[in-house]
């Protein structure tokens, strides 16, 4: 297996301006990356250049109708689409194609033994956009194109995703709620106080999907304790079960207990000790085979301390040693 660890990033994504005072800015990006130059991380990652995912791909989840009522929102030059969450600028529907390419070159790199796994630092975020309706900063579900581009272009049976963003993954979880072949874990304060409202335990997939989404709500205020006993003792059994053959996270820190947009308390600690255990699961069952796509994170110095160790344990795990 190769080392190498790669990085999903172009300045086009900055190119997507959902508005002056919008949480998901430009800057969330500006502040990964300069991190990374900082401490020299940048020199350790191999670059993987994004690309504009071809529509036809994006129609194998999305409406073709949305795909173009999109499009034609943003080139006449429309500031927000659908809901006033989803800010848009004359850019936005080429940036947020480049964010599903970025994701699907990054599973070609990784498929193909160019790298071990990969961080995809793409903008606009997608977990909560659903197959024909734009949520919460969302346009296109990048994870999600991700694992059907895997199983459909690679033949892969068993794909996990992973979400530990604060905010439950609607979109995802609806686009394969009937579909055995994901199994599809989120991690998310609880639906009765938190955006979007979805994610309850009830929620298990439905038809032959049924009991392969497993919401693991947590109450407000919860930390890393908690967290982590959700992970160890629900969450990894099942996904442990289900042996998939290349894991997903959708990687929002926004549960982190200096973030804006929520009620948690998970730190940096937290995070690592997660990112570990989901990188110990690739390694037992998915040939080490892991993709980090990022989601949300609105403190740009908590965003930034937890992607570079999170970037960290990346580089360590393609080199074949799991970081405590």
């Amino acid at each position: 297996m190769t080392a190498a660890t790669g990085f999903v990033y172009d300045e086009t994504y900055l190119r997507h301006r959902p508005g002056e005072s919008h949480p998901e800015r430009p800057a969330r990006l500006e502040a990964i990356v300069q991190r990374l130059n900082q401490t020299g991380l940048i020199n350790e990652l191999t670059p993987i250049a994004p690309y504009k995912a071809p529509v036809s791909w994006v129609e194998k989840l999305h409406d073709a109708e949305y795909i173009k009522k999109f499009q034609a929102a943003c080139a006449r030059g429309a500031s927000i689409f659908m809901v006033p969450d989803c800010g848009i600028c004359p850019e936005s529907y080429e940036v947020a194609l480049l964010a599903v390419g970025g994701v699907f070159a990054a599973v070609e790199k990784i498929m193909d033994g160019a790298v071990a796994n990969a961080f995809c630092a793409v903008r606009p975020p997608g977990h909560h956009a659903e197959r024909a309706r734009a949520l919460g900063f969302c346009f296109f579900n990048n994870i999600a194109l991700g694992a059907a581009y895997l199983l459909e272009r690679y033949g892969l049976e068993r794909v996990a995703i992973i979400d530990w963003d604060v905010h439950h993954g609607n979109g995802t979880q609806r686009l394969f709620e009937d579909d055995s072949r994901i199994f599809y874990l989120s991690l998310h304060e609880d639906p009765q106080f938190c955006y979007p409202g979805t994610g309850f335990r009830r929620e298990q997939g439905r038809g032959p999907g049924l009991g392969f989404t497993l919401n693991l709500p947590l109450p407000m205020h919860s930390g890393d304790q908690e967290y982590l006993r959700a992970l160890t003792q629900e969450g990894l059994p099942r996904l442990k079960k289900f042996a998939p053959q290349f894991v997903l996270l959708s990687a929002g820190f926004d549960a982190h207990e200096d973030d804006p947009l929520a009620h948690q308390e998970v730190t940096r600690q937290g995070y690592r000790a997660m990112g570990r255990m989901l990188l110990e699961l690739a390694r037992d069952y998915a040939q080490g085979r892991f993709l980090t796509v990022l989601e949300g994170g609105y403190n740009l110095m908590v965003l930034a301390d937890c992607v570079e160790d999170h970037v960290r344990q990346l580089i360590s795990a393609a080199r074949g040693q799991i970081d405590p």
